[in-house]
């Protein structure tokens, strides 16, 4: 025959285990649906895996947009690194070189990113905040604006190296 005190511990312990697993489930299920942020920059130094759904934000380097039938190639850079984009969709009205994006797809194994999303700015005044921090972090930015700073050309040669 169990105590009352032996009963009290296994109701807590077993309350415990279902609110331990509970967790478990709640975290795996959300696992697959947060969308993460990133700069060019942070994909070379943070070891992002291929496949990962995920979010890149940066400028449209100049020069880089390239059209191909249907399929869109351009470089979204933050000043220090730049990563090749492809996008087989329609273009926002305000894509254009220079000007603030944000893409959502998968890095590939390549270090290409593959784009099911592209959101460019809506006003010649706002730029996602995850976007103008990465361009702070870079030197980039001039504040009170919301382009880079002057002389502070996108460089054509910046590195378009596949993340690790």
């Amino acid at each position: 025959m169990m105590t009352r005190k032996r009963k009290r511990l296994i109701f807590v312990l077993s309350g415990l285990a279902l609110l331990g697993l509970a967790t478990a489930l709640t975290l795996s299920a959300l696992k697959d649906n947060l969308v993460f942020f990133y700069s060019p920059s942070d994909l070379y130094t943070k070891g992002v895996e291929a496949g990962r759904l995920l979010r890149l934000g940066g400028l449209v380097e100049n020069g880089s947009v390239k059209r191909d039938g249907r399929m869109v190639h351009f470089n979204v850079t933050d000043g220090r690194k730049s990563v090749p984009v492809t996008y087989g969709g329609d273009l926002p009205d305000l894509f254009r070189e220079g000007q603030g994006v944000v893409v959502e797809g998968r890095l590939q194994a390549n270090g290409d990113f593959a784009a099911s999303t592209v959101l460019a700015k809506h006003d010649e005044k706002y730029m996602p905040p995850e976007v103008v921090d990465a361009l702070k972090r870079a030197g980039r930015w001039q504040e009170g604006s919301a382009t880079p700073m002057p002389g502070a050309a996108m460089p054509g040669g910046a590195s378009g190296e596949p993340a690790k």
